[in-house]
């Protein structure tokens, strides 16, 4: 918020979410964090709010903050906002959740002017589909070394692809990092594309995983044929047919599209595995590669695909879509969605990403949240109120269990590094599948340093009650990728996985 002196009424009972997450500008976060008063997080607010409160009071508050330093006197708290504040202190600091900046579908870019905007796939004109494939093309043929590092002037397609698998082993999933890695992994590949002559303004579209665009079962983006290292490798995917079918049903009821939805109403960025927006967007994320397989389906090769980027575009698009539900474009905004140990990764030294902090192109995960990239359209949805659904809360906060409370069944400490490849958990009720979730890894996850270092994972399930009640439960993995010698894997081989089951509080 620019002004702190606008008009307003007291809101009898906010939420931070909703509310007091506002009442701070950038200039008072940067001064008092130098000051070691963090006012940007719920967790810092909540923590040194007396403190706060006495700061921007009459006769002579101290903040808002100018630039230099002084009281901006211009912009003191209106005595609405002070009774709002005092209002939620008096109701123990509820954490709540956001409200949508706007709701429905935008055709409008959220870029400035001049910046890359991506489009469907599907909207594309003749010449734009032409040119397309003229940079892919032209990639595909180059050829230089893929342990290359610093890059060459002109990238080929193999080099960039062996950075997400092999050779390259950048396995960025399943932790914090994800989202900001391949955002700039795209950018990389795109600023490749844009040096082919003719192609300078080029951008990645997107597919947003309707039927499968023609243009990508036609040459050269619907295979692609790698002689080197880590090959020799002849890129393979499902039929169009099978790949809906599959959207259709990994991740429980609805789909693909359903944890998407769901990713779409988090209040938070939450934590990989466990909560919020992450946990939705990365499930979705590793069933769709499942979905569409196998070289999908198989991180150690999977960026060779040429669908990789089309899908991984509209990823990004979702994640971009989620910023701006949440208002959370810049650095100021991203930090009220996180929690403090997710904080910690957007700050030096932990924002470094690798490989993209050497070279020509350096670029930290702060940087990434806004990149000067949008699309066409982003999916705002129409929900009035976003959600907050935890497993569990403080003692000291509001909450409530509503008779449509899902039910997360969690498989807790799974031996990831004991499974060779990416593997499916499938939740039986009375022997018949419920649901299930595809685990994307490499193929060698006791070689690959992030996975070693996470070598416990949880897979969760969120169900309806109606679904589990009264039925016998049981677990069981699949590997694919065993299909010639048989896909089930054993249980007694994956460490001592347990069952942690309860119903979803909603944070009031």
């Amino acid at each position: 918020m620019a002004e702190n002196n606008t008009a307003e009424e007291p809101v009898e009972h906010p939420t931070y979410m909703a509310d007091i997450r506002f009442f701070f500008r950038t200039v008072d976060i940067d001064h008092m964090g130098a000051k070691g008063i963090d006012l940007g997080t719920y967790d810092g607010v909540k923590r040194n709010r007396f403190a706060i409160f006495a700061q921007v009071s009459p006769p002579d508050p101290n903040m808002p903050i100018l630039d230099n330093g002084e009281p901006d006197v211009a912009n003191q708290w209106s005595a609405a906002r002070l009774a709002t504040f005092n209002n939620w202190m008096t109701d123990n600091c509820p954490l709540g959740t956001a409200t949508p900046a706007t709701t429905g579908e935008t055709p409008a870019p959220v870029a400035a002017p001049g910046a890359r905007v991506r489009k469907n796939v599907d909207s594309l004109g003749d010449p734009e589909i032409e040119l397309l494939r003229k940079a892919f093309s032209e990639l595909m043929a180059r050829a230089n070394p893929i342990d290359q590092y610093p890059p060459p002037e002109k990238q080929s397609y193999a080099w960039i692809a062996g950075f997400h698998g092999l050779p390259g082993g950048y396995c960025m999933h399943h932790i914090d990092g994800y989202n900001p890695w391949h955002r700039t992994y795209l950018k990389v590949m795109e600023d490749a594309l844009r040096t082919v002559d003719g192609c300078e303004e080029v951008t990645l579209p997107y597919w947003d995983l309707g039927p499968l665009p023609e243009v990508l079962q036609q040459a050269p983006l619907a295979t692609y044929h790698l002689a080197t290292a880590p090959g020799p490798l002849d890129t393979a995917r499902n039929t169009p047919a099978e790949i809906a079918d599959n959207l259709s049903s990994f991740g429980g009821p609805g789909g693909v599209p359903a944890q998407i939805a769901k990713s779409l109403k988090q209040t938070l960025w939450g934590r990989s595995g466990v909560s919020g927006y992450q946990l939705y967007s990365i499930q979705a994320h590793d069933n769709g590669h499942g979905s569409i397989g196998p070289t999908m389906g198989n991180q150690s090769v999977a960026s060779y695909d040429p669908i990789f980027w089309f899908y991984h575009c509209n990823l990004d698009r979702l994640w971009l879509s989620w910023q701006t539900k949440v208002r959370a474009t810049d650095f100021t905004g991203f930090r009220n969605t996180l929690t403090p140990q997710a904080l910690k990764f957007f700050q030096s030294p932990l924002n470094a990403m690798p490989p993209w902090d050497d070279g020509p192109l350096v670029v930290t995960t702060d940087q990434t949240l806004a990149f000067g990239i949008s699309y066409d359209k982003l999916d705002l949805g129409e929900e009035d109120v976003l959600e907050n659904k935890v497993g569990s809360i403080d003692a000291a906060r509001s909450f409530s269990i509503k008779s449509s409370s899902p039910v997360s069944v969690a498989v807790k400490d799974i031996d990831r590094l004991s499974i060779p490849g990416s593997f499916v958990v499938n939740l039986l009720a009375d022997g018949e599948p419920v649901a299930q979730q595809y685990f994307f890894q490499p193929d060698e996850p006791r070689e690959c340093a992030n996975c070693v270092k996470n070598g416990l994972v949880s897979v969760q399930f969120h169900l309806d009650q109606a679904d589990l009640l009264d039925t016998k439960l049981s677990v069981s993995i699949e590997v694919p990728s065993h299909e010639g010698i048989g896909t089930a894997f054993p249980m007694s081989q994956v460490g001592n996985p347990t069952i942690n089951a309860r119903l979803l509080l909603d944070d009031e």
